[in-house]
């Protein structure tokens, strides 16, 4: 990913834009406009490097930024969205990308959009964000462009933010782009830097009581790059909380608490808050 020139200087005016570029080396090429910046999604994604990803994750902001986010309660917040990019079994092409927003503290539906897609990037360990994230910014583009009183004030992702292999997961990549506050809700445990699956690990989960407990995961080196929540009474399996971007971990932690009804937020059902 890199910027492009020419493009239009949208300063002062947050918007989450999309389009297509096409040159000799790459028809495929994505080109994505937010705030002041451009930035193309080439295909295949075999070119990037670590140091791409890098670049976007010193962007990343690792503490509270919003008023209703320093509020016991969260006083303020008003829209909570939830994110997710669901595969249809045995076919990891093609995919529903879903966004939902609902209303705070009550939880109620507000607005829904899912849309068949078919990604063209392959898989690239470490790089999933790269390929998942387009879609998933192409559907708050396109709340923002018809409902714009809808747009969340935070976005729950089902996947990682700091909680990754480079510390940039999928929800820190969606953050940065779009400039909203972001958290990875994760389902599974991503084994990295050290945190395991391990007969400790296992005992750490047997030590949460109740809904709202919750463990570090801390690193190899001693850095905690997420807890790990039992998000309600009635489920023994935690979900996995990490900053995504523009809010810190213990903020992150309580909201996402404060949404689950169920294992993860709200429901059953995906994306994160339906």
């Amino acid at each position: 990913m890199t910027p492009a020139e020419g493009h239009s200087n949208w300063a002062g005016e947050r918007r989450i834009l999309r389009g297509f570029v096409s040159d000799s080396r790459d028809v495929d090429a994505k080109l994505m406009v937010y705030g002041d910046q451009c930035f193309v999604f080439s295909h295949p994604l075999s070119s990037l490097s670590p140091s791409e990803q890098a670049s976007l994750r010193q962007q990343v902001v690792e503490e509270d930024t919003e008023d209703w986010q320093r509020s016991p309660d969260f006083t303020g917040l008003e829209r909570v969205g939830g994110v997710d990019l669901s595969f249809i079994k045995g076919d990891d092409v093609n995919a529903c990308a879903q966004l939902v927003v609902l209303s705070y503290p009550d939880l109620e539906l507000l607005y829904e959009d899912s849309q068949m897609v078919t990604l063209t990037a392959p898989y690239i360990s470490g790089f999933l964000a790269f390929r998942e994230t387009p879609y998933l910014l192409e559907a708050l583009q396109r709340l923002e462009t018809t409902q714009p009183s809808l747009l969340p004030q935070v976005v729950l992702v089902d996947g990682n933010g700091l909680f990754h292999y480079r510390e940039f997961g999928l929800a820190c990549h969606l953050g940065v782009l779009s400039g909203l506050p972001c958290i990875g809700v994760a389902k599974n445990l991503l084994q990295v830097q050290g945190v395991e699956k391990s007969e400790e690990h296992q005992s750490q989960i047997a030590s949460l009581q109740k809904g709202g407990d919750s463990f570090p995961l801390t690193t190899d080196s001693g850095k905690v790059l997420g807890r790990a929540l039992r998000s309600s009474d009635s489920s023994t399996k935690p979900v996995y909380v990490s900053v995504g971007h523009k809010i810190s971990l213990d903020t992150a932690l309580r909201l996402t608490h404060s949404c689950c009804r169920y294992r993860v937020p709200d429901s059953p059902e995906s994306p994160e808050l339906r």
